[in-house]
């Protein structure tokens, strides 16, 4: 056997082995990243409570369900949430506990959330409905009925921030304005 032959075995083989070692560190390297985006989302020590709710008309045809809450900022940072790709709002139903995306829900301002701080946000359903006349008898069961239709099977609502991997629970409240409708009919 030559020296050339040599060189030549020695270096194909060299080849395979560093082609090997890649192929086996790119696969640990896909395992790796399925396994962090399976962690399971962190919930920051942000808490969050109802404040309240209302319904504002748009126009003749839609009008806008907004959810206000009282966040408390028990971490050392601050945090931003914006409206954007990396923000989504889910409803979590009371039958199941599954997620819905049945309706869009969207954050109705940029919130700013210092460290050891509190901040309001508030969330809003924009729908179809066509908005009664003040003189109409049924206007307030009207409205009534649109928002109980929006939220009777909602237990809350959870904002997953995406970016930085963290979810916020937003408890439900609105089970009081529907005991205060029943209370005043």
């Amino acid at each position: 056997m030559s020296r050339k032959e040599l060189l030549w075995i020695v270096g194909s083989a060299g080849i395979t082995l560093l082609a090997l070692a890649l192929l086996a560190n790119s696969t640990s390297l896909f395992k790796r990243s399925n396994r962090e985006e399976a962690a399971a989302w962190s919930q920051k020590p942000i808490s969050a409570g109802y404040i309240g709710s209302q319904l504002k008309q748009i126009d003749k045809t839609r009008s806008s369900l907004i959810i206000s809450y009282e966040l408390e900022n028990n971490t050392d940072s601050d945090y931003h949430l914006a409206e954007g790709p990396g923000l989504v709002i889910l409803s979590k139903l009371k039958t199941d506990g599954s997620f819905s995306q049945e309706e869009p829900i969207r954050l109705a301002y940029p919130v700013f959330l210092p460290a050891k701080q509190h901040a309001r946000l508030a969330i809003e359903i924009t729908q179809p409905f066509n908005w009664p006349a003040e003189k109409d008898a049924g206007y307030l069961d009207k409205m009534r009925n649109f928002v109980k239709e929006r939220l009777e099977n909602v237990g809350e609502f959870v904002l997953f921030d995406q970016t930085n991997h963290w979810q916020l629970e937003l408890p439900s409240g609105w089970e009081q304005l529907q005991e205060t409708s029943q209370a005043s009919d």
